[in-house]
């Protein structure tokens, strides 16, 4: 009986719970669904409840026959001493439960169907005033019809659409459409005064450089590694940043600038990509990616924007106000952020949850990109007909808008990082602690080490060797038993072993992370291999998937490094000819070098950067070039080039004659063009005219009259969709001009094509900046 009783309580207790699910699904102020939903949902709830009645009914019919059973025997007679009967008395409180919560559910029933009654009248109702609206037909709003056609199919697929009023009627649709997305038209009878002229924006706020670090560190919050490691970046580096923000404001003289409202979402920091970097970092896992974005906070926070940190998806939503649901409806409200600042993971979460808005606003996004967006695999269309496949691509945003951490494609925008800079002080007491036969390793990872036995043995008959390998219980297999092993080090005490260190030598792998810079910046030469062919995505594993090519660019472990900065700092040979590289080995030993790093790369180097990047560039308004100088006679067909023949008749210039946007940026004055060869991109063409290819000049070269001036024939001029083009192929004399403004790219080649080129001057230690662009 205790097991009958016992079965009959749970059943009870299923089926309440299971009502009480069907309940709380339903009632208007637990759910954003409104009474339409109810509705639908009647017949399920009426037999529900008539389900429940009648098991509890049946409970109780056996429960009274195993009663009379019980009394009709002597089933207990000889067992009363060891079972009394009180032991059954719950028993009888258990029948009056029972009854009594037949009762309830009787009663409930009872009005849940009048409920359900007076929901079908409603409906009824609602049924009614569909008729009230049709789909309006207005050319202007092509899509209206298709769209209201695809609410009433699915306009339950997501609880944002009752969030915002939808209850299933065509009016909610056309209502939804019109006002709160803007595939329909505005309804007459709806109130318009939401569509009146909004009043002019207040002045915003200008931003002034701060002097203290400490409400950044605030901002930043606390509750991973990852964060505690990127405070303590800032801490470290406060005094330069300090020095070199007072340093930005005596340069810029009082300059008006505007605050610029700021989200910055980490987005690989976030539970749903994984963080799987918190972890290890502070035991010196993989740092890069968290020292750049340290120093991006630290950058715009010293600028004097007003700045947001999330590191969450739930603080992401509740920022942007994203309404309840599953993504497919816009924002509540206007963005409030003049500029978001993420990566891959917060952009896909963005995309997500944003809707509509996502489109509207993406133009306000800048995405930190470690390795680069190439346009080719940026511009969704041209990728897939192309066979530009990637894991990360197909974004459609402005090239421009993605951030890199260094200068190997001026289609992006270059954001860097930050090393530490040292004083004279510092410097000369390097000098004199170098142990000038000490190696240190660059590779963290094992398998770094694996097949490179040939060139340690030669490395360790010159130098001591250092390694910061990471191991759990024993020297990993891969590491010779000569090679000195600290395992993972902190970021200072690795600081440490670089300052006492004369070689930093890499094996290939990591490609352009930051500690080559470091390690420079501490009087170390760096030694690297030159890849023969380069590494790219045509011929190399790492590179697959990601939204570059990097044909030909990637010529050594460390390009930039190998490019803009060089002997004596960074030496550069073919680990393959074992004669050559215990040369370099040799001559090493007998360099001296003074700690360098590159301007770029210090604190007032990035503040100028970053501050250059926020006052000019602007991706939510198109600028079409200014119009060229009015013809000196009326007897010509086309106006005057904006460009002119240089004097030297090499190259291209920008008309003395022509105008001027005094908002254009980079200003035109910089701007020359070149014609490449047939395997030159045009990031390679610029360089080896002592230049750099600036992508935003690209739509002043888009002409046929450029080729003209530059005496290129040509039969034919097609414009078409083409990442190298504006181009000629020359053995047919065909010239073609580009069709989307969003594949103007510096990068890429073709044997069949001379590319134009738009290249311009940099300042000194700020390949990013033109001389005239701060």
């Amino acid at each position: 009986r205790i097991f009958v009783l016992g079965i009959g309580f749970f059943t009870l207790c299923f089926l309440m719970t299971s009502l009480g699910g069907q309940f709380s699904a339903k009632r208007l102020g637990d759910s954003p669904f409104t009474i339409r939903t109810e509705v639908m949902g009647a017949l399920e709830s009426r037999g529900v409840l008539r389900r429940m009645s009648d098991m509890l009914e049946l409970l109780m019919k056996r429960m009274d026959i195993l009663a009379r059973l019980e009394n009709s025997t002597d089933f207990h007679k000889g067992d009363e001493a060891r079972f009394p009967l009180d032991r059954f008395q719950p028993a009888a409180g258990l029948m009056e439960r029972i009854q009594a919560i037949a009762q309830n559910v009787s009663d409930i029933a009872i009005k849940v169907d009048q409920i359900l009654r007076n929901s079908l009248m409603n409906a009824k109702m609602g049924e009614g005033r569909r008729d009230q609206c049709e789909v309006p037909r207005d050319p202007k709003y092509p899509d209206c019809a298709g769209k209201v056609e695809w609410m009433r199919a699915r306009w339950t697929s997501d609880p944002c659409y009752a969030f915002f009023g939808v209850d299933g009627t065509e009016c909610s649709f056309l209502i939804y459409l019109s006002e709160v997305e803007w595939f329909c038209p505005p309804l007459p009878w709806r109130n318009q005064s939401a569509a009146a002229p909004s009043p002019p924006p207040l002045p915003r706020a200008q931003a002034a450089f701060r002097s203290d670090l400490a409400r950044l560190l605030e901002l930043v919050g606390t509750g991973k590694e990852s964060l505690s490691f990127m405070k303590k970046r800032i801490r470290h580096l406060a005094q330069q940043w300090l020095r070199a923000a007072r340093h930005l404001e005596q340069k810029l003289k009082g300059r008006q600038r505007d605050q610029k409202h700021i989200l910055v979402h980490i987005g690989f920091l976030t539970e749903e990509s994984g963080d799987v970097f918190s972890p290890r970092v502070l035991k010196g896992g993989p740092l890069g990616e968290m020292v750049q974005w340290a120093d991006i906070l630290a950058a715009l926070f010293l600028l004097g924007h007003s700045l947001r940190v999330t590191v969450s998806l739930k603080e992401l939503q509740s920022n942007l106000g994203v309404p309840p649901g599953r993504g497919n409806c816009p924002l509540t409200n206007p963005l409030p952020f003049d500029l978001i600042y993420t990566d891959y993971h917060g952009l896909q979460q963005m995309k997500q949850h944003m809707g509509l808005s996502f489109k509207k606003y993406r133009c306000r996004v800048r995405v930190i990109d470690t390795f680069g967006t190439e346009p080719a695999y940026n511009h969704e269309e041209y990728a897939t007909l192309r066979g530009f496949r990637t894991n990360w691509g197909y974004w459609n945003l402005h090239p421009s808008q993605f951030m890199t951490m260094f200068p190997h494609t001026p289609d992006n925008s270059f954001m860097g990082f930050v090393s530490e800079e040292l004083n004279k002080t510092e410097r000369q007491l390097i000098k004199s602690n170098k142990v000038g036969s000490m190696a240190v390793v660059y590779g963290k990872e094992a398998s770094i080490w694996k097949g490179k036995e040939k060139f340690l043995a030669i490395l360790n008959k010159y130098m001591e060797i250092h390694g910061t390998v990471y191991y759990e219980t024993q020297r990993p297999p891969e590491v010779p038993a000569f090679v000195k092993n600290h395992g993972l080090l902190p970021q200072h005490e690795f600081q440490q072993l670089l300052r006492k260190a004369k070689l930093f030598i890499g094996f290939g792998f990591p490609y352009e992370g930051p500690a080559p810079l470091e390690a420079i910046a501490n009087g170390c030469v760096f030694l690297q291999a030159r890849f023969n062919p380069p590494h790219s995505s045509l011929n190399h594993e790492f590179f697959r998937g990601k939204p570059t090519s990097r044909e030909a660019s990637v010529s050594s472990q460390h390009p930039y490094a190998e490019d803009f900065i060089g002997k004596p700092h960074v030496w550069t040979v073919d680990y393959n000819n074992s004669e050559e590289f215990e040369a370099a080995i040799k001559a090493i030993m007998r360099t001296q070098v003074d700690p360098y790093l590159p301007y770029e790369y210090t604190c007032e180097g990035m503040l100028e950067r970053i501050h250059a990047y926020i006052q000019h560039q602007d991706f939510c308004t198109t600028t079409a070039p200014p119009p060229p100088p009015k013809a000196r006679s009326p007897a010509m067909q086309s106006p005057p080039s904006l460009l002119a023949l240089s004097p030297n008749a090499t190259h291209l210039v920008w008309s003395p004659s022509a105008s001027r946007d005094p908002r254009a940026w980079p200003p035109v004055d910089s701007l020359q063009v070149w014609v490449s060869e047939t395997r030159h991109a045009c990031t390679e063409t610029c360089r080896r005219h002592g230049l750099v290819c600036e992508p935003t000049f690209f739509r002043f070269l888009n002409k046929k009259e450029v080729f003209l001036q530059l005496s290129i024939t040509c039969d034919s001029t097609e414009y078409e969709m083409n990442h190298l083009y504006p181009a000629v192929a020359e053995n047919v004399h065909e010239c073609y001009l580009q069709k989307e403004p969003l594949l103007f790219s510096c990068a890429g080649h073709n044997t069949k094509y001379r590319r134009l080129c738009p290249c311009r001057d940099y300042r000194k230690g700020q390949v990013a900046l033109c001389r005239d662009c701060l």
